[in-house]
């Protein structure tokens, strides 16, 4: 079925609306802002406090949090508005999306303008979206009561199912303008493809996870790690226990080791990357795919660039620019990764 420009307008805004999501997510990680909303209210949450009282009413309850108390104490009302407005405003986002998702498609159902297959999968991404929702407020709840910042864990998981969410779209959105006309069988593109995709979201895990340990003021150096490549206390044995995998917060272990593997593994990440690049470039693809090649290279380059200056001016707090724009850049580069294992899906056999 060929789908009209209404259906491929509504889902490349909702390709749009989803990377902003996460950017805002992003500010809202780094500036701290997530707990300062401390209660779930989907239908009376919309609003935000109005008036004085209700304000004070807002930030007494944030009093009441562990960030408050160990990490904000003292803090004024006007910084509270600070934070309140980054983690209402990512809330709210995500009612606009699913207020653009759902009324169009009612109408495109209701004109009959979308099929059985594409239903089907829309279904998945409402699904992914409703479970990134809940999510979203057990990462939240995993702040209020001992911890001063969410479970950096959760937080990945909570990034994790946004990404299957945003892949969703951007499948579907792949399969209607691109359906017959990039479809090529070539085996081994499609594993290496595989290959990178796999590693990418490795990284992007393992780069959430640091995040949310805010594991970056630990090491703020590069390409050494205080003057270490590897720290010493990963190869004592006493530093290796369970209770310092769960504590992160509270043990040095984990800070050191997400460290190590997001540092190293992006050198695999960038390796296989570069090494698709080149046989893209060498292969007699049309020039279009030579770009899609360009295109990765150039942003491989600009997130390990950007990754350096995220570990370089964290040395208090982690800065938000390079903090989000590092965030942003591996959101790209995963819709590149994806689409070439759209590109290359088996079932497929149409020229270059």
């Amino acid at each position: 079925m060929l789908y009209n420009k209404f259906i491929r307008a509504w889902l490349i805004t909702g390709c749009i609306l989803i990377f902003f999501q996460i950017v805002i997510g992003g500010i809202t990680r780094i500036t701290g802002s997530g707990l300062s909303i401390t209660k779930w209210e989907i239908v009376t949450g919309t609003l935000p406090p109005l008036g004085n009282k209700a304000w004070n009413d807002a930030f007494d309850l944030y009093k009441k949090t562990p960030q408050y108390k160990k990490i904000n104490t003292g803090m004024s009302l006007k910084m509270f508005k600070f934070i309140y407005f980054w983690e209402y405003f990512h809330r709210l986002w995500a009612r606009i999306m699913g207020l653009l998702f759902i009324i169009p498609l009612l109408y495109f159902i209701y004109k009959k303008w979308v099929d059985k297959d594409l239903l089907v999968r829309l279904s998945y991404i409402f699904i992914a979206a409703a479970c990134a929702a809940v999510f979203g407020w057990i990462m939240v709840a995993s702040g209020l009561v001992e911890r001063p910042w969410v479970n950096a864990y959760k937080l990945s998981l909570h990034l994790g199912i946004a990404l299957v969410t945003l892949a969703l779209v951007l499948w579907c959105t792949y399969d209607v303008y691109f359906r017959n006309t990039l479809k090529f069988d070539v085996s081994f593109f499609r594993r290496l493809s595989l290959y990178f995709f796999v590693a990418l979201i490795v990284q992007i895990f393992l780069g959430a996870v640091l995040s949310g340990m805010r594991a970056a003021v630990y090491y703020p150096s590069w390409p050494d790690m205080n003057g270490a490549m590897i720290p010493e206390l990963l190869f004592e044995k006493d530093s290796w226990s369970i209770e310092g995998i769960v504590d992160y917060d509270k043990d040095a272990l984990m800070p050191a080791l997400i460290h190590v593997l997001h540092r190293y593994w992006a050198f695999l990440v960038y390796g296989l990357g570069f090494y698709l690049v080149i046989k893209f470039i060498r292969y007699p693809f049309k020039r279009f795919m030579h770009i899609n090649a360009i295109v990765l290279f150039v942003l491989l380059n600009i997130q390990v660039l950007l990754g350096i200056l995220v570990l370089l001016n964290s040395k208090v707090t982690i800065p938000v620019f390079y903090g989000v724009m590092h965030q942003s850049i591996a959101i790209f580069i995963f819709a590149i990764a994806l689409f070439n294992l759209y590109v290359f899906r088996k079932g497929t056999n149409m020229e270059v």
